[in-house]
């Protein structure tokens, strides 16, 4: 591993790497670039969207240009924590065997983990899965494996309803960043989408992107470089702080939205690691930009995609969150004047 992490090489390689994505799937520009800044923050991603608009595309070409080992798991009803870690079979002699499972097959090599339809699996493996995102790391075979390279990926099923357990707060709060991925409205992406016949095979696709174009290995030694390199002024910093108030308090920051009682509105705002959290996104987008500071348009760019998946609300106002949590995030971005 490089001792020394030269930033200007390595932001070409992160615009590199977005353009990479790009090409697979279409009319995502703001996805992309959300997802590489998740990347190069070390955070894990919660993947949002209908069925068959690019999700799992998505991921399997950042897989390919990080490198490392990829693996996937299905959620079910009857998905259980050994089933990410071993997998017993009857062998050639007849005889009871185990071998790794999914999580373990790669070891410290793992670099991005798919956890698909994460709603349909009961609360005893999101509970495994949480120490995996918050530690990297799960106990198995009688020692301690460590992930320390891994990038967790996850999307939930939001067309059904029957045989689904929602993912606990303290799970959701553990992503980074939850992106939305929508089919494109532009009519001649559509038409590109049905008629390009590149896009029919998936795996050619994935195929021709370049393998290990922004290596796994060395993305941790990169993220803290930027982290350590991106300075935020005094004036940038309350900025930041005015907004975690206002979303904490909308009443106390005088925010109404239409039809809302506010006092009743919020069951718990964003906690303080989905600022540090907001703070890291914000750093690494001002990277990509060439620059070596923050601007309030970094915080903003990141707001909804770090503090969407944080906000909770009581009762019925819970089950409107898809349409409440926007316009109560830009809500704030209007009350709170940037320096």
């Amino acid at each position: 591993m490089e001792n020394k992490i030269e930033l200007p090489a390595w932001r070409e390689r992160a615009l590199a790497f977005e353009q990479a994505l790009n090409t697979v799937v279409v009319g995502m520009p703001e996805q992309t670039r959300a997802l590489t800044i998740a990347i190069f923050s070390r955070g894990h991603v919660l993947l949002e969207g209908d069925v068959g608009v690019g999700k799992t595309t998505l991921l399997r070409a950042a897989a390919q240009l990080l490198g490392g080992g990829y693996q996937r798991i299905e959620g079910a009803i009857d998905l259980m924590p050994s089933d990410f870690l071993y997998h017993a079979y009857i062998n050639e002699q007849g005889q009871a065997a185990v071998k790794p499972g999914p999580l373990l097959q790669h070891d410290e090599a793992l670099a991005v983990f798919f956890f698909n339809e994460i709603n349909r699996a009961r609360p005893q493996a999101h509970a495994l899965f949480l120490r995996l995102m918050a530690e990297r790391s799960v106990n198995a075979f009688n020692r301690e494996y460590r992930f320390p390279h891994l990038t967790v990926f996850a999307d939930r099923n939001r067309l059904e309803r029957e045989e689904t357990f929602e993912i606990p707060a303290a799970a959701r709060d553990r992503f980074l960043m939850e992106i939305a991925v929508q089919a494109p409205d532009a009519r001649e992406l559509q038409r590109a989408l049905m008629f390009d016949t590149r896009f029919y095979d998936v795996d050619a696709l994935i195929a021709t992107l370049p393998a290990g174009l922004t290596p796994y290995d060395q993305l941790n030694l990169v993220a803290e470089t930027i982290q350590n390199t991106v300075r935020a002024e005094i004036a940038l910093q309350e900025y930041a702080v005015d907004l975690w108030r206002a979303l904490k308090d909308p009443v106390g920051a005088g925010i109404q939205l239409p039809d809302v009682d506010m006092s009743r509105l919020l069951a718990g705002g964003a906690s303080p690691r989905g600022t540090a959290m907001l703070m890291r996104s914000a750093r690494t987008r001002a990277w990509i930009k060439g620059r070596d500071y923050l601007t309030p348009d970094d915080i903003r760019a990141v707001w909804s995609f770090v503090m969407t998946h944080r906000v909770f609300f009581n009762g019925a106002y819970a089950l409107q969150h898809a349409r409440l949590a926007p316009l109560l995030l830009q809500a704030v971005l209007d009350k709170v004047s940037a320096p």
